[in-house]
């Protein structure tokens, strides 16, 4: 296949009956579209699209999941033209740089409240001519304007359905001049610290992560949609479930607790808050229950923990940073080998008594999934793979399409992110000298030394659109400075251990990583949220939200400032980040925060949960300002 074009006009011959998609109707109740109905819809779709578009036009795209914004992202590809999504949660400041930006001359808007945005600011529109609506109400659309054409998709669909009849219409879909280097998609960066970048993906982008990414479906697998179909990790997961004829059932997190009940499904994307949340859930079921359930559950995670960690020393899945010599291998394989054995009886008994009633809540098809978006606690990863539940986590980002490195079903080691991809180079940079002390292209192995990831692959963005000196600051000779921070380990997995860009600097010059210290703090039951400052101060701080399923009698209206709460949040934060749990002295969080509410997709949370640094900075400065004075 040399496009993505390719790829989806050969779909219906290889799958053709088998379901592709399915929409949620109500509970247990799925609308199910197949393979050839897809194209169908897709290819009916484009014709009625094909007078307002050339190839390499851009299409944007305002919705959230759904099996239309499927249909519409197909049909644009069709055409050769290039699409631009984005949630349906769009700003007026996102509606306006994104289509002048991009010089988008269509929108499809999933709702009739995104397509009032936009009317109101036509004026400001420079390139925009035609908008189509998903979702139209009944009746009248109400709704004109002056210079843009408003259309429903099911007006275009049924224009192209009639195009289509003629006998060689359908040709136009094969006699394109698309090439694997022509843009597939241009994805803008949420632009919380400054203006949003257009990340310009090739068909070669995505054509090369179908081909090395280290999983395996079965033909009629379901597979949940729960992440944000415009983010490239959602989406690449989408398409490559199509590559193998698996079904996608939309879901969300509001409906995802009956939505795996009903659909029970193999295989599902997902982000580490969504794990969080699961296993606070579990725990919180747990202490509610009789103390007899509490010792039980006890007991299994015992065995549990022994039957997996002896299990991993077997198989050579440990996370040895550093090399280790030969007899300290074989003392510890031998050590393991035994205790293995010793642990199979009771681990397989509480297995079947407790954890497989865990599984059973996931459906209790589920093979897998696969987390990204963000750093995976390891309390919660450890948590997961060791019931049953494997969490293949990776590494990426929007500029690598996205995938860098993965996790396997055969190499599960909590706490890194596998191996990484094939025909991928890696470089670790020093932060201070700049050396580069590791580079997989020349074979030079450090093991065990942080340094800044730089990257290097067939996967790798073409750059941002329109924005060279943007490029030019992460992309150098073809290899891209990621920002994040990163230890090689002796078994050639790759660690992830913070973000260059999110490295607080204390006045006395100490450098911090601030997620190990957060990921630390979450392990506490008493503490749902967290995030660690101290930039230019003498000491570290954390912003706290505490779980209130732990505390009885607690007000909800003004529980932050109550003392007995403050000084338990002090107590769990000293007694998970100290030297017996292998921080150094300045890395010891010293003053406590208590939030009034929780972090928020859309506030202070992204759409990938991840916390925007800057923008809870700013929201508590007062509070941070007055801790730091106290102290």
């Amino acid at each position: 296949m040399r496009t993505m074009i390719d790829f989806y006009l050969n779909l219906p011959i290889r799958f053709g009956k088998q379901n592709a998609f399915a929409t949620r109707m109500g509970a247990g109740v799925y609308q199910c579209k197949t393979y050839s109905e897809l194209l169908t819809d897709a290819k009916n779709l484009a014709a009625g699209l094909s007078d307002s578009l050339s190839e390499r036009d851009k299409v944007a795209i305002f919705a959230d999941n759904s099996y239309e914004w499927m249909q519409t992202s197909i049909a644009t590809t069709l055409l050769g033209a290039i699409d631009v999504p984005r949630a349906s949660d769009v700003t007026d400041q996102d509606i306006l740089y994104i289509l002048n930006h991009s010089e988008s001359k269509v929108l499809f808007v999933e709702t009739i409240s995104v397509l009032e945005k936009v009317i109101r600011l036509e004026k400001e529109l420079e390139f925009l001519k035609e908008i189509i609506l998903f979702d139209p109400p009944k009746g009248s659309l109400g709704i004109k304007s002056k210079s843009i054409k408003i259309k429903t998709l099911q007006e275009l669909v049924e224009t192209g359905i009639q195009k289509r009849k003629q006998d060689s219409f359908d040709q136009m879909f094969l006699n394109h001049t698309i090439k694997e280097s022509d843009l597939f998609t241009m994805i803008y960066t949420s632009g919380t610290t400054g203006t949003p970048k257009g990340v310009m993906l090739t068909h070669r982008n995505i054509l090369f992560q179908l081909e090395h990414l280290p999983l395996r479906l079965k033909k009629g697998d379901k597979t949940l949609s729960i992440l944000p179909i415009w983010h490239i990790f959602e989406r690449i997961f989408e398409i490559f479930s199509l590559s193998y004829g698996a079904c996608t059932y939309y879901s969300s997190v509001r409906t995802l607790k009956e939505d795996l009940r009903f659909v029970k499904p193999h295989f599902m994307a997902s982000a580490p808050r969504l794990w969080e949340s699961i296993y606070s859930g579990i725990k919180g079921t747990l202490n509610k229950s009789s103390q007899t359930k509490q010792k039980m559950f006890s007991l299994s995670l015992f065995f549990a923990k022994r039957f997996f960690h002896s299990r991993q020393v077997i198989t050579g899945n440990v996370l040895d940073i550093h090399p280790l010599v030969f007899w300290r291998q074989w003392i510890r394989f031998v050590y393991h080998f035994v205790r293995f054995f010793l642990v199979c009886f009771p681990y397989f008994f509480f297995d079947f008594l407790v954890l497989s009633k865990i599984r059973k809540a996931t459906g209790g098809e589920l093979r897998g999934s696969v987390s990204g978006g963000g750093a995976l606690p390891f309390h919660v990863d450890e948590f997961f793979n060791m019931i049953g539940i494997p969490v293949l986590e990776g590494y990426g980002m929007t500029e690598t399409a996205p995938v860098l490195a993965m996790r396997t079903f055969e190499e599960i080691i909590p706490g890194s992110v596998g191996k990484l991809f094939p025909q991928t180079e890696l470089r670790l940079v020093d932060l201070h000298t700049g050396e580069v002390f590791l580079d997989t292209e020349i074979g030079q192995f450090v093991f065990g030394r942080k340094g800044e990831i730089h990257v290097k692959g067939k996967q790798v963005m073409a750059g941002y659109y329109k924005n060279p000196d943007a490029t030019n600051k992460v992309l150098v000779n073809g290899w891209l400075n990621t920002g994040d921070l990163g230890i090689f380990t002796s078994n050639h997995n790759l660690r992830i251990v913070g973000r260059s860009k999110e490295t607080i600097v204390l006045l006395g010059g100490e450098n911090v990583e601030p997620v190990p210290i957060e990921s630390k703090i979450l392990e506490s039951e008493w503490i749902d949220q967290c995030m660690v400052v101290g930039q230019d101060q003498k000491f570290l701080s954390a912003l706290v939200y505490p779980n209130l399923n732990r505390f009885e009698g607690i007000s909800e209206t003004n529980f932050w400032n109550q003392k007995e709460l403050i000084q338990k949040m002090e107590a769990e934060i000293k007694t998970k980040v100290n030297s017996q749990t292998g921080f150094k002295s300045f890395e010891r969080v010293v003053g406590v925060i208590v939030i009034p509410k929780p972090f928020e997709v859309g506030d202070e949370l992204t759409a990938k949960l991840s916390l925007k640094r800057h923008v809870i900075t700013e929201k508590y400065k007062k509070e941070i300002e007055t801790l730091y004075q106290s102290k």
